[in-house]
């Protein structure tokens, strides 16, 4: 059985930099085992599985070397990119357990939009900070855990026990940790999962569904530039937080209309391999 496959290296202006994923084009979603071997065999942070619809939309899974993910904002842009050289020019509806995800495109740059994941007060597990080699840090909770500290210059020095962070029950999701950015950047931040198999994402879509509704609230504004500060490597993404709650109003409640806009250049996306386009051929018998 040949599946189209693609590989696409997103946040970056480079070729063999930003996040990879994979994105295989299906006439229906495999068996989870199927695709969760080839996801492990992949190697990505995530690989996205992308399925037609007879309405014109798709449904998108995604799936680390470990689990299948809950949501990835990175693949999910992959997808819609990979989606437009197959010459789908238009704005791109993804169906997912996250919900609707849409994709818009023009000439310059893609846009993603994500459901908003505010963080909450929460109890500290006692074994997370020292794992990450903090001594005191603020911990909050969305899918994630969000650690913030006070500067960037801790969050580019951390490095974390991933043996013992391995071991944090921190459920499907990962650590975000993040600081006041400096000059044009208003935050920077690095996720740390290795309990799915993502020792460090090296640039990351999801996060920003956390990350930018706590600082549109902490900085008073909703167009924000949040940067990653992992060492050897800087991205920039521009994010707009859109509340359901008029802001003039005081703070907002998320609801379930609370979004949280990413948007990046086209050209943040580059096929790694001439063509951009393989065949992975899969002994189906030998998959279960």
């Amino acid at each position: 059985m040949g599946i189209p496959y693609y590989h696409a290296d997103a946040f970056t202006g480079a070729l063999f930099a930003g996040n990879p994923a994979g994105v295989c084009i299906l006439s229906a979603f495999l068996a989870d085992s199927i695709m969760q071997k080839i996801a492990a065999e992949n190697r990505h942070s995530e690989t996205a599985f992308v399925v037609p619809r007879a309405d014109g939309d798709f449904d998108l899974r995604w799936f680390t070397p470990k689990v299948e993910d809950d949501l990835c904002g990175h693949a999910t842009l992959a997808s819609a990119y990979v989606l437009a050289l197959r010459n789908h020019n238009m704005a791109v509806r993804f169906h997912t357990c996250s919900g609707m995800l849409t994709v818009a495109q023009d000439q310059d740059s893609f846009e993603m939009d994500l459901p908003a994941r505010p963080p909450r007060a929460c109890e500290t597990l006692v074994e997370l900070l020292p794992a990450l080699g903090l001594k005191a840090a603020l911990v909050m909770k969305s899918r994630d855990y969000l650690v913030v500290v006070d500067r960037a210059e801790q969050v580019r020095a951390l490095s974390p026990d991933f043996a013992a962070l391995t071991k944090v029950d921190v459920g499907i999701g990962g650590t975000i940790v993040t600081a006041p950015g400096e000059g044009d950047v208003d935050y920077v931040h690095r996720l740390f999962a290795p309990s799915v198999g993502i020792d460090e994402d090296p640039a990351t879509g999801s996060i920003h569904c956390t990350l930018a509704p706590y600082w549109a609230e902490r900085l008073g504004k909703n167009k924000l530039r949040g940067a990653t500060q992992r060492p050897r490597w800087n991205h920039a993404v521009h994010n707009r937080w859109r509340s359901s709650e008029d802001r003039r109003q005081g703070t907002p409640v998320p609801s379930r209309r609370d979004r949280t806009l990413v948007r990046l250049p086209r050209e943040s996306f580059f096929k790694s391999l001439s063509g951009g386009r393989w065949s992975v051929r899969l002994p189906v018998d030998r998959c279960e």
